[in-house]
């Protein structure tokens, strides 16, 4: 038996020990057996454990599901992924909660260059269909890993779309790897495990309940680059997952919608309130994540210079190339024009492509 692996399953499952008290311990013991064998007052000096949690887990007893669940890792040909972990999904190491011990299934390297995630309504329309397809093809040159959680609608198109453009995808649940809920992508989960993968940090034998939807999105949220929503509503689980990339200081985007279309109230909500850069493809993605080859930037600014500008115009632009962005209050001050005359200036020069609009009324070159 892997003592190591052992103690690493069990320490989630200690009652009254979360992701972050979990992760604290490691960080101060360096493995979990040593947590488990550390003496109880030593325990209980650690800020945030305290006598309860000290408690819970000397009195943790439930070492014979563990014992289980290395036999379904084994039989399954499972990858445990403890936090120290070189193959740990290293972006999620940034997150606060993330999970101390994954479970994978699969062939992708979860540690890629580029990775996405994409959310969605589960009752998309042919429009949120479309723009996703779209955008998945759009971005193969990329050679983006595609992250979702492998629900109805917009989760299971992206993964189809990552595996018809011959992408990488996973797809994150909120379950044990023993099951596949929905049921009926079976069989796209199981070419999954051989064109990208399936994760989860629940053990076997856990149900797709309620509560575990939330920790899946924050795994969605927490081991990409750019999270991308296409197709919400105000309230549900990719709102959910947004405001977890915000707090994870990822970038997230939204895709807008018809005002009068429910589908799209999240993503235009989203967009309202800067908690997510507009996008109507995958340029703006390339463009925004700096993707775009360099030498290919350089001679698209170039050749956009040499568009006629007006005398504002050309002030605007001038400050522009002097720094990387700037916020339109500084732009005011350095400019010398007036409010009406900078706005019109950036209007014009963003519908040539030669700047581009950030979420803050912050603008920089194209």
């Amino acid at each position: 038996m892997n003592n190591d692996l052992l103690y690493q399953i069990a320490l989630p499952l200690v009652p009254n020990i979360g992701d972050v008290h979990a992760k604290a311990l490691v960080n101060i013991y360096g493995d979990a057996q040593s947590i488990f064998k550390a003496r109880k007052k030593e325990l209980e000096a650690i800020e945030g454990i305290g006598t309860v949690r000290a408690k819970s887990i000397k009195d943790f007893t439930d070492f014979t599901t563990c014992e289980e669940e290395i036999k379904f890792i084994e039989k399954y040909k499972i990858n445990p992924l403890f936090l120290t972990n070189k193959n740990y999904p290293q972006r999620l190491l940034n997150c606060y909660d993330s999970p101390v011990v994954l479970y994978y299934r699969g062939t992708a390297d979860l540690n890629t260059s580029k990775i996405i995630s994409i959310v969605g309504t589960r009752n998309n329309s042919e429009y949120g269909k479309s723009v996703c397809e779209k955008l998945i093809e759009d971005l193969t040159e990329q050679n983006v890993l595609v992250v979702s959680g492998l629900a109805f609608g917009i989760d299971t198109i992206a993964h189809k779309a990552a595996l018809k453009n011959s992408l990488q995808t996973v797809g994150v649940l909120a379950h044990g790897l023993d099951r596949i809920y929905p049921t009926q992508n079976k069989n796209l989960a199981k070419q999954m495990t051989e064109q990208g993968g399936l994760l989860t940090d629940f053990i076997s034998n856990t149900n797709p309940d309620k509560q575990n939807f939330p920790k899946r999105n924050r795994i969605v949220a927490g081991m990409c680059d750019a999270l991308i929503v296409i197709e919400s509503g105000k309230k549900g689980g990719s709102l959910i997952t947004a405001e977890l990339g915000n707090g994870y200081n990822k970038d997230v985007f939204a895709v807008p919608g018809k005002i009068t279309d429910s589908r799209s109230e999240g993503c235009n909500y989203l967009i309202k309130q800067n908690k997510a850069s507009l996008i109507t493809g995958a340029v703006d993605v390339i463009e925004l994540m700096n993707w775009a080859p360099k030498e290919k930037k350089q001679q698209k600014k170039q050749r956009e210079l040499f568009i006629e500008l007006t005398p504002d115009e050309k002030i605007v632009t001038d400050i522009l190339q002097q720094q990387e962005s700037i916020q339109i209050d500084e732009l005011y001050f350095k400019s010398g024009l007036s409010s009406s005359a900078v706005a019109t200036a950036l209007l014009m020069l963003e519908m040539q492509n030669v700047i581009l609009s950030l979420p803050g009324k912050v603008y920089k070159l194209a």
